[in-house]
């Protein structure tokens, strides 16, 4: 006889394998896909995500939840359980036709903004953006209703289980109470330093080599996934088939080399999640401050490096100055471009000191707008108000460099900012605690010898999924839960001694 937690698992799995196709589909729609195929993709999207909230919600998965926890015993079953009520929770908040208007909306605003951006048409973006915000405004109401929570952390919930915009607000201004001095100490340390900038152009096709062999070097598994081009810099897809994406200027190799680093440490989370129960949410990523700490684990904490660069500049020199070293392409020079601290108006090509201001501004603003405090046509001055106040930068006018520069709104996806800012914290903690039991790490960091870091990551944080909460992940990984303190110690050393 079947039991009840065995149908569970053939739902999950059903699931599993339409998210599969449905995350493919999202992939094609910004990498391959031409402009006029987007009306009828954003159909089928929203009636993919319709079927899979149906599969979610339906009534045999409550009473098959109940019936579960009733009979088993095994602690590891038990927890398997849990995170599938978690996702059962999450769905049956929200109704069917909710999901189905939010996704044409989001898909709908998120494809006109391709174009809408680069022509500044703010008036064009706020109209289908409205229509987004109002949506998701009514899927928070309804969760935080369910759940007796505020709205903005009802979809906070989402994306950082147990975190509040309390623990956010005052995490966010500790920060702001140092890291402006931060950001004035490390610009005057460097005043004096004459940097290089490498004058292209630098070929497409040159920088994508280059890439992919950094992304063999960084233990990227090529059977398993691959490399295009989007508007906005992703790694989606499944562990069996990740996906993701940077983007190129002929005239600029530095950000799309360290865009790639940064999404090549989100696929290698995703690569190496736990084989066993992969289909089950069990298995699936804990949270995406701890998605967003892989990255900036990649990027920050080992792709900045002096050590890393130095094993990567051969390949620079090979890849884009055809073998010949050039002054710019020496490993000081490069070093300087990769740390200089220099505020700046796109928060993907920020340095990791002014990055949490731009976390925090898009925070405060998304938190105001889903409680309801601020409209949709607030953002431009509110923008501007924030960039002079955290940055010291003048934007007014300017939306494509300023509020029309991330995707994550117009897809609807509200409260995920807060996950960059959590995810450097994690990535800092996840190091130094690397750093105690490799004192040579910068060494084999020097030599190549990647294994040990990624074998330590793999073991503490990859393949643990959803047993644990983000605190006891961290403590298992670490000896203590998520602090500040060693991101604030790590932006003190590489910055400011």
């Amino acid at each position: 006889m079947t039991t009840a937690y065995e149908k569970l698992v053939d739902r999950f799995q059903q699931m599993y394998h339409l998210q599969h196709l449905g995350a493919i589909a999202g992939w094609d729609q910004a990498a391959m896909m031409p402009a006029g195929g987007n009306q009828a993709r954003g159909a089928a999207l929203a009636e993919l995500n319709t079927l899979l909230h149906k599969l979610l919600t339906a009534p045999e998965v409550e009473f098959w939840l109940q019936e579960a926890q009733a009979q088993e015993t095994n602690p590891d079953t038990i927890r398997s359980i849990e995170e599938m009520a978690v996702e059962w929770r999450h769905a049956s908040a929200i109704p069917d036709d909710l999901v189905k208007a939010k996704t044409i909306a989001s898909t709908h605003c998120e494809h006109a903004w391709r174009s809408q951006r680069p022509e500044n048409d703010w008036k064009g973006f706020s109209k289908n953006l409205k229509e987004v915000v109002n949506l998701s405004r009514q899927e928070a109401g309804v969760r935080a209703e369910k759940s007796n929570t505020s709205p903005y952390n009802a979809l906070l919930e989402l994306y950082e289980p147990g975190v509040s915009t309390q623990e956010l607000d005052q995490l966010f201004g500790d920060l702001k109470t140092w890291l402006p001095g931060y950001i004035q100490y490390a610009q005057d340390n460097q005043s004096s330093v004459n940097i290089i900038q490498p004058e292209g152009p630098f070929p497409i096709e040159k920088q994508k080599a280059l890439g992919l062999e950094v992304m063999k070097l960084l233990g990227f598994d090529f059977d398993h996934g691959r490399l295009d081009v989007s508007t906005h810099p992703f790694c989606g897809g499944v562990s069996e088939d990740v996906r993701l994406t940077t983007r190129y200027k002929e005239d600029n190799f530095v950000e799309a080399l360290m865009g790639i680093v940064h999404e090549t440490g989100h696929a290698r989370y995703q690569q190496n999640l736990s084989e066993q129960d992969r289909e089950l949410p069990i298995a699936l990523y804990r949270s995406m401050g701890i998605h967003e700490g892989q990255s900036l684990f990649f990027e920050m904490q080992l792709g900045r490096s002096a050590a890393f660069l130095s094993l990567i500049q051969p390949l620079i020199v090979k890849h884009l100055c055809d073998g010949t070293s050039q002054p710019c392409m020496a490993l000081d020079n490069l070093e300087k471009i990769y740390t200089q601290v220099r505020p700046g108006f796109i928060r993907v090509d920020a340095d990791e000191i002014t990055y949490p201001a731009h976390i925090i501004l898009r925070y405060e603003i998304e938190r105001d707008l889903i409680e309801g405090s601020i409209e949709v046509d607030d953002i431009p001055e509110l923008w501007q108000q924030k960039m002079k106040d955290y940055l010291g930068l003048d934007v007014a006018g300017d939306h494509k460099n300023g509020c029309m520069q991330d995707i994550h709104w117009p897809m609807g996806s509200f409260g995920y900012f807060p996950s960059y800012t959590l995810g450097a914290m994690v990535a800092a903690q996840l190091f130094s605690a690397q750093k105690k039991i490799m004192p040579d790490i910068e060494a084999q960091i020097q030599n190549g010898n990647l294994a040990p870091i990624f074998d330590w990551l793999k073991t503490n944080i990859w393949s643990q999924g959803r047993k644990y909460s983000t605190a006891e992940l961290m403590t298992r990984a670490t000896g203590e839960p998520l602090t500040a303190s060693y991101f604030k110690q790590h932006l003190k050393e590489r910055y400011l001694d």
